[in-house]
């Protein structure tokens, strides 16, 4: 079975073949990919209209090249997949009626697919594929979940962020500093040349005795910070500060963002009495993260796994696997009626 699967949730296009035989994990035939950063950056962040008109330019082109790298025709696509939420309406909007109008010119079967779940099963793409049960870390720019996960649509939710997202903490934090749009990376580069104790950050609900999240007070406490470095310094802007300064505090507030992720994922280990981990999203790219959360792992005796690299954000590979992934287990069947919706709010537990 070959899913056709199209991304066009946010800020990102992308698009995938992924290939399914009988029970082996399906396989990644090509895909392709294209960031809208460029094109945002000038206003500080995704302008949803803007991105949308993006959507319509890129996906055709893009379908094009999966299809050439591929060595695939339209003609032998047995389902066009696309992401049906959460995200954006109007950039949801160009994947949906892209994939239903492939699927009705082809004949084909069309399945909207959930943006998380595509995240979720998103290691299952890496050459080191995991095994059901394991807990879930989805840490991404707009979303930080922790989910007990026996099998594809078998999620239970056991914690999630009360505000802002981690890749929001890292963002706004990033914005705060005077770094470019999209910021999180871009302090993460920073935070290397500083120290991680510099500042005493708070690590909001990290003795909860919960596994939810909050991350609203932390950039609060960053702007606090920022301010009095400012006036201590004697300089308008935070960017005018000493280079050492400005990277202590990035430094310090990457640390306080992972080590609640890393305490409330360890603590959902400990409660679901499971030996897997699985990190997904964005926020999964982090160095830091993952050297922490390797470092933790083996010490506990669980394995991690992560997406490859260039599977962490957003992306056509990661929704066409669910797609083969969920159709592969008998969960769900793709449909031939072509009318569609998106659904820009949509809780991952509700599948």
């Amino acid at each position: 079975m070959l899913v056709l699967g199209i991304e066009s949730s946010c800020d990102e296009t992308g698009v995938a073949m992924v290939q399914s035989q009988g029970v082996a994990v399906p396989t990644l035939l090509a895909h392709a990919l294209h960031s809208q950063i460029e094109m945002h950056q000038a206003y500080g962040g995704v302008v949803p209209e803007l991105a949308s008109r993006d959507h319509i330019r890129r996906v055709l082109p893009l379908t094009q090249q999966v299809l050439n790298e591929s060595g695939r025709s339209l003609q032998e696509v047995d389902v066009v997949a696309y992401t049906r939420g959460p995200g954006l309406a109007g950039a949801l909007l160009v994947g949906a009626g892209v994939a239903c109008a492939l699927g009705a010119a082809l004949g084909k079967p069309v399945l909207g697919v959930h943006h998380l779940e595509g995240h979720l099963l998103s290691p299952f793409l890496s050459a080191d594929p995991p095994e059901f049960p394991f807990v879930a870390l989805l840490v991404s720019g707009g979303h930080t979940q922790l989910m007990r996960v026996d099998g594809v649509g078998r999620y239970a939710l056991l914690g999630e962020t009360i505000d802002d997202a981690a890749g929001e903490a890292f963002d706004k934090s990033a914005k705060l500093m005077g770094l470019a749009y999209p910021g999180g990376p871009l302090l993460s580069k920073l935070a290397e040349e500083g120290s991680p104790t510099a500042y005493p950050l708070p690590r909001p609900l990290l003795h909860s005795g919960n596994l939810d999240f909050s991350f609203a007070g932390l950039k609060t406490a960053v702007l606090v910070q920022s301010q009095r470095m400012v006036a201590a310094g004697a300089v308008a802007t935070f960017d005018a500060l000493p280079r050492q300064q400005q990277a202590d505090l990035a430094a310090s507030t990457q640390a306080a963002i992972v080590e609640v992720l890393l305490k409330k994922s360890m603590a959902a280990i400990k409660q679901t009495g499971l030996k897997r981990l699985v990190v997904a999203g964005g926020v999964g790219a982090n160095r830091k993260l993952r050297e922490l959360l390797n470092a933790e792992c083996a010490k506990r005796g669980v394995r991690v796994h992560y997406p490859e690299l260039h599977l962490c954000t957003d992306n056509g590979a990661m929704i066409a696997m669910a797609a083969a992934m969920r159709l592969q287990s008998g969960l769900q069947q793709a449909s031939a009626n072509y009318a569609f919706d998106v659904k820009p709010r949509w809780p991952l537990h509700s599948l």
